[in-house]
């Protein structure tokens, strides 16, 4: 979906789209069990925590938190009964701490649900913030994260038998490809560049060496690209 450019941020870490991610950690008899998933919005990250209740209807505790927007500027943790401050701020600060490269920390659209299973051995408070801490961190750890970019999306329109050799041509170029769109005659292929007039420019020199001067390159929106963590 084209978005505009109603953000600050050009680009943040986020979990790869998909199925939700579990890890579970025990300390001291005590079972937590973290879910994360990705979320764009308070709605579905509310939906999280209101399933694992159902699925993990007999746990004591459900404690959450989430961070949203490419900006990070919803922020919401909750600790579902155990004692004020020890689990969903932990929780929250994994979360908001979480380093994507060295000195940067930007992950975002990420719900957390730790579930606690009380094992009988109180962990006291400093014993609680480090379970619940560890228990996000360690979640992300194994969880497959990916680099989410605000890109320009340029539209080159070719026929349709020139259209699968083009498209391999750039992406052997490193051109990331967008949706692809199909008319009558002519395939509409879609790339996403970084929106710098530089690299659009480049871009639509590429287009039209590879062409014979027959196509050209038209820049349209911006749209949020998952790619690949470098």
């Amino acid at each position: 979906m084209v978005q505009e450019q109603d953000s600050r941020a050009t680009s943040y870490t986020t979990l790869a789209a998909g199925e939700e991610f579990r890890h579970e950690l025990e300390v001291k008899r005590s079972r937590f069990i973290t879910v994360l998933r990705r979320a764009d919005t308070e709605e579905a990250a509310r939906d999280l925590v209101n399933g694992l209740r159902r699925e993990f209807h007999d746990a004591r505790h459900h404690c959450s938190a989430f961070v949203l927007g490419p900006d990070r500027g919803i922020q919401r943790s909750n600790d579902d009964g155990e004692p004020s401050g020890t689990a969903g701020i932990p929780m929250l600060e994994a979360l908001i701490k979480r380093e994507s490269a060295p000195g940067a920390t930007d992950l975002s659209d990420v719900s957390a649900v730790v579930v606690r299973y009380f094992g009988g051995i109180l962990l006291g408070a400093g014993g609680l913030v480090r379970a619940y801490s560890e228990s996000v961190s360690s979640a992300l750890d194994v969880a497959p994260l990916v680099r989410r970019r605000r890109l320009r999306i340029c539209e080159s329109s070719v026929p349709h038998a020139a259209a699968g050799r083009l498209e391999n041509d750039l992406r052997a170029a490193g051109y990331v490809m967008a949706e692809t769109s199909y008319g009558a005659r002519d395939t509409v292929l879609r790339l996403a560049i970084a929106d710098e007039p530089a690299e659009i420019a480049a871009a639509a020199e590429r287009v039209l060496s590879l062409t014979a001067g027959k196509a050209g390159l038209t820049p349209t929106g911006t749209e949020w690209i998952d790619v690949p963590l470098p």
